[in-house]
């Protein structure tokens, strides 16, 4: 048995220039963990863009352990939740390196992250795991959508902590450039309904849909799919909306949202926001999107989203849009992995 030590990360405020520190020793494990799940280095995250999303909030509260053997980060635990009153939830999420797997640290971490969360009065924890789907006896999402491998060490891990699986995200990807994609989306707003009308943007969200972007965002954490999990209400302010774009332009990343306004209201009902790399050869990634349940059937994403494809890839160049789909939708082929959500009562013992 291959000894460890478990220790918190202290967020630097600036970049390590060697990238030896833990925080860009634990954003790499994270990135192989992901290369070995899906297949490719194009989900890989960039150390300054990460870093700069890790840096204190008003809202958010974030934690990263890492597990270390002779100072190489070997293990990496991350813990996030929001604040206030209803916040009962934490967000988990546990990486080993392959080389040193079956030697307690995945366990030792999770064990930590859980008791951070009793201490936080939460009543669930939840965990996202990349999983690919191979061959032999699969676990059934009770959602009937999707499905993981039953015999694959992710979900082994989490079934023996106690963990019940719930959903899956299918993990998809769009080939960019799309052959005639301008006229794809010409086509389309010729076909979609007049009593909406398109907007676009890079960063920063223009004043006058804040408050509408807020409450989508809002939306996000009650509209969208959530099986078993019984998610609290996640609830936006444009306070806490202008400090997480100004997080954003912080980093490397460039986000470019559509959003669609109802005209006869004169508010934002749906949004999509693309991350786009500055990199070419990294993927742009789907980083939200939502249509107001009542707006829904209204031939929205009609257009909006291959104008937002084509928007995202023009401004990056980029080889592929990756997106995440949950039961109410199907992805695109061809299909990198699945991603289980899972989650225990956090009032259970480790």
């Amino acid at each position: 048995m291959t000894e460890f030590d478990i220790a918190t990360v202290e967020i630097p405020r600036e970049l390590d220039p060697t990238g030896k520190d833990e925080f860009c020793q634990a954003i790499a494990l994270s990135n192989l963990s992901d290369e070995l799940a899906f297949g490719t280095t194009d989900t890989a995250f960039d150390v300054a863009e990460e870093l700069a999303l890790w840096q204190p909030s008003e809202f958010e509260r974030y934690r990263m352990l890492v597990a270390t053997v002779d100072g190489r980060v070997v293990g990496r635990g991350t813990y996030e939740t929001t604040v206030g009153e209803d916040a009962d939830t934490a967000w988990v999420i546990v990486h080993v390196h392959p080389d040193f797997r079956r030697n307690g640290i995945g366990s030792a971490l999770l064990a930590e992250l859980e008791t951070i969360a009793r201490r936080d009065n939460k009543r669930q924890v939840v965990m996202y795991a990349p999983s690919s789907l191979n061959e032999g006896p699969v676990l059934a999402a009770p959602t009937e959508f999707g499905s993981v491998s039953k015999n694959n060490p992710e979900t082994q891990f989490l079934l023996a902590h106690g963990f019940s699986f719930e959903q899956v995200e299918r993990v998809s990807r769009l080939a960019l450039a799309v052959p005639g994609l301008l006229s794809l989306v010409d086509d389309a707003i010729d076909r979609s309904n007049r009593d909406y009308a398109l907007h676009e943007w890079v960063d920063l969200c223009p004043e006058r849909w804040r408050e509408d972007l807020a409450v989508l965002y809002t939306r996000m954490s009650t509209d969208e799919p959530s099986a078993g999990l019984e998610p609290p209400e996640d609830v936006w302010s444009v306070d806490r909306l202008l400090e997480y774009q100004e997080r954003l332009t912080e980093s490397t990343l460039s986000m470019v949202y559509a959003a669609v306004e109802h005209v006869d209201t004169g508010t934002v009902v749906a949004y999509t926001a693309l991350a786009v790399p500055r990199e070419p050869s990294r993927a742009v990634n789907q980083a939200g999107t939502l249509v107001l349940q009542e707006h829904r059937g209204s031939r929205i994403p009609a257009y909006w989203l291959p104008r937002s494809v084509e928007a995202g890839s023009a401004l990056a160049c980029s080889n592929g849009c990756d997106t995440r789909s949950g039961p109410t939708t199907r992805p695109r082929e061809p299909q990198l992995a699945h991603a289980g959500k899972t989650h225990r009562n956090a009032s259970r013992g480790s």
